[in-house]
């Protein structure tokens, strides 16, 4: 809101890409950082809406997993919506395998890690 005071505790919604306008460099660009991989194959193994941002055993601070979750959405894999004072997030395999068939696969394969 724009006439919030300062330290209200209120941000913004974050803005999502639907992964039909991302091109493929795009999603291979967004999958090829490690960090963002282990967030992805993470969240694969949970069910939707269960994973806080501040949940995942990465090695980043709180920035740049803040920009490592802009970039994932960026590339429309995933989704966050705010519950209370977190931030929870689900993968959209079904939108992205839509998008890029077998890719997701591939990538969260157990023999590639």
């Amino acid at each position: 809101m724009p006439n919030q005071p300062a330290g209200s505790g209120h941000r913004a919604a974050p803005v999502h890409t639907d992964p039909a306008e991302v091109s493929t460099l795009g999603a291979l660009s967004a999958l090829a950082d490690p960090v963002r991989l282990q967030l992805v194959r993470d969240l694969a193994g949970s069910e939707d809406w269960t994973r806080s941002c501040g949940s995942f055993d990465v090695p980043v601070g709180k920035a740049a997993l803040s920009h490592h979750f802009a970039v994932l959405r960026a590339a429309g894999l995933v989704e966050q919506r705010d519950m209370g004072p977190k931030r929870v997030n689900r993968l959209r395999r079904e939108e992205f395998e839509a998008r890029f068939p077998g890719l997701l696969d591939l990538l969260l394969r157990a023999d590639d890690v």
